[in-house]
């Protein structure tokens, strides 16, 4: 075999385990997003803050719901 064969070989075996590696991980992903859907406290972080972690998670929790709340109305 030539080079550049085996370097097309290559990349095509690349290709593929990239593609089924982004395939298993969409998949995990989703078991994860409907374990919550349906056990949302199962998803809850329970231990404790960092210091100034609570009033940033609480600041960009309220920026968010704002900003779906403008995307709900239209604006």
């Amino acid at each position: 075999m030539s080079t550049t064969t085996l370097a097309r070989c290559g990349a095509a075996l690349l290709l593929a385990a990239f593609i089924s590696g982004c395939a298993a991980m969409h998949h995990q992903r989703s078991d994860r997003v409907n374990q919550c859907k349906q056990n949302p406290n199962s998803c809850q972080y329970q231990g404790a803050y960092e210091p100034g972690e609570r009033a940033y998670a609480e600041q960009e929790a309220k920026r968010l719901n704002q900003a779906e709340s403008n995307k709900i109305r239209g604006w």
